[in-house]
């Protein structure tokens, strides 16, 4: 009987072993790659934010355009939202509410506040 709980000790500490070294040195490394992916995307994210918000103060409309709808297609929400009042508005692109309606709503679909409050303002006025 003893050699069978010795058996089985030695088969769950060669387990216990196999698994971690598993787990060491196959999962940690990707998830490490996975997050590093993650956060520089991010910063791109941002800097192409900025560089549309400072195209749109200076009256450069096309450029900001340029630098937000890229964005906005991969899912940002403030891209999302800018392109949104600017076919609200007409600035820069023709004036259309149904392009409106539609970037709004996704800004909104992510949460985005200013997205939800602009696109009740479109359900208020029957536009949405």
């Amino acid at each position: 009987m003893y050699k069978i709980y010795l058996l089985v000790g030695f088969a769950l500490q060669f387990f216990h072993y196999f698994c971690h070294y598993i787990f060491m040195k196959r999962i940690i490394p990707f998830v490490a790659i996975c997050i590093f992916q993650m956060l520089f995307s991010t910063n791109t994210w941002c800097a192409d934010l900025k560089k549309g918000a400072t195209a749109y103060k200076d009256g450069d409309y096309a450029a900001a355009l340029r630098e937000w709808k890229p964005l906005a297609f991969q899912g940002n929400a403030k891209a999302q939202f800018f392109l949104g009042n600017m076919y609200y508005k007409g600035i820069g692109v023709p004036q259309d509410d149904g392009a409106a309606y539609k970037w709004f709503k996704k800004a909104a679909e992510q949460g985005l506040t200013r997205a939800q409050n602009n696109l009740g303002t479109l359900y208020m006025r029957g536009l949405g």
